[in-house]
C-alpha cells in the first residue's frame, strides 16, 4: 500500500525535525547567544523542501538556571533548552509538528494535520 498525501507530510516533518535536533545538539550556547543560534536554527530548517515555517525557542532561563552552578559562561544545546514548531505543506496538506520536554525527553509529535 502507498503512503497517503498526510502520511507523507508527515514524515517530512519528522525529517525536518531530526535534522534539527541532530544537526544543532551539543552546539556551545549561552543567553546572549541563544537568539542568534534559534534564528540560525530556523533559517537552516526553512532550506528544505516543503517547509513552510519553522520557530525556535531557546529558553534563556533554562540556560541562566543551568549556567549557574558552572564555571563557563555557555553549556551544550539540547532538547531541554528548546521548545521547537516545524510547519510543512506538502501538496495539498498541511502538518504542525512541535517539541516540548515531556519529562526528562524531548518529545517531538504531530499536532495537527490538516487536509485540503
Amino acid at each position: 500500500m502507498d503512503p497517503t498525501t498526510p502520511q507523507e507530510a508527515c514524515f517530512e516533518a519528522g525529517i525536518k525535525f531530526g535534522t534539527l535536533y541532530h544537526q544543532f545538539a551539543g552546539t556551545p550556547v549561552s543567553p546572549n547567544s541563544s537568539d542568534s543560534l534559534a534564528r540560525a536554527m530556523e533559517e537552516a530548517i526553512e532550506n528544505q523542501p516543503f517547509c513552510a515555517a519553522v520557530t525556535v525557542d531557546i529558553r534563556e532561563e533554562a540556560l541562566a538556571e543551568e549556567l549557574a552552578g558552572q564555571s563557563a559562561d555557555y553549556t551544550e544545546l539540547t532538547g531541554r533548552f528548546m521548545e521547537v514548531e516545524i510547519v510543512v505543506d506538502y501538496e495539498d496538506t498541511h502538518v504542525v509538528a512541535a517539541m516540548e520536554m515531556e519529562g526528562d525527553y524531548p518529545r517531538m509529535r504531530v499536532e495537527r494535520v490538516e487536509t485540503a
